[in-house]
């Protein structure tokens, strides 16, 4: 393990898929703001670059990582192409997600396939593409760390009685798919952990995109969750740097609940 700061990312590269989004954004910067090169990953040319013009701006390193997490080819090109380069990813966050409605009634089986897929399958896919990168990591700085990032979802069941309508109830689709990537990170944990590539989860509770939040929803969450309040995605993004470097060295398999202690009832 490195000397000095363990929260300094300085000299590290850290790929997010996602990271255009709602919690990516705030992973992206936050790591950024620790010193590490960043890669915004994204299908949308538009949402990446916004991010990295923001990490730019506060003095940051970035650039945009456009491929697409649910095509294999494209992200085994893309990954190929950093290696061409001779270079390192010592922080992979996969963070994409595809939202799904429906009760457990009205989720189709591809619903739950198509999810799956988009969780678990890109977190395959993109461990698999990123492993010479990771392992390069290892070679220079001693380790590379792999995030997931899951959902309280993934490990309890939504109580129905906070939602207005069964149609509106957090997916059985999503649940199931934050699940199964809880432990696929399991899998991958002890497959690679011996090679100093640490694989651990990151399960965020309620913190709705606020376009998707009205008040009196956003009051019946904060009922809900024994701090008193929703949280943010700079309160997933700080737990990110944590795992990402050195202070979380020993830290390997690990699922990691940032829920305000939505599930501790």
């Amino acid at each position: 393990m490195a000397s000095g700061n363990l929260f300094t990312l300085k000299g590290r590269v850290a790929l997010v898929t996602g990271g255009g989004g709602h919690i990516g954004r705030a992973i992206c910067l936050r790591l950024a703001e620790a010193g590490a090169r960043v890669l915004v990953n994204g299908r949308s040319c538009e949402k990446a670059e916004a991010v990295v013009k923001a990490i730019v701006a506060a003095g940051g390193d970035a650039e945009t990582a456009l491929f697409d997490v649910m095509r294999e080819p494209d992200v085994k090109t893309y990954f190929d192409g950093l290696q061409t380069k001779a270079l390192k990813v010592n922080i992979l966050v996969n963070n994409a997600n595809l939202g799904f409605d429906g009760d457990l009634l009205t989720a189709s089986a591809d619903d739950i396939g198509r999810a799956a897929d988009m969780t678990a399958g890109s977190a395959a896919r993109c461990l698999r593409a990123a492993l010479p990168l990771l392992r390069n990591a290892v070679r220079d700085d001693g380790q590379a760390s792999v995030i997931n990032v899951g959902s309280m979802y993934g490990h309890v069941s939504p109580d129905q009685r906070i939602y207005g309508a069964p149609a509106d109830v957090s997916s059985a689709a999503y649940g199931a798919a934050k699940a199964a990537l809880s432990q696929f990170s399991r899998y991958a944990a002890v497959r690679f952990g011996r090679e100093g590539i640490r694989v651990n989860t990151i399960s965020p509770g309620p913190m709705p995109a606020p376009a998707a939040l009205t008040q009196s929803f956003k009051a019946t969450l904060e009922n809900k969750v024994p701090m008193g309040r929703i949280g943010t995605p700079d309160e997933v993004a700080g737990p990110v740097v944590f795992l990402a470097g050195d202070a979380a060295a020993y830290v390997n398999g690990a699922d990691l609940l940032v829920d305000g202690g939505w599930t501790a009832w």
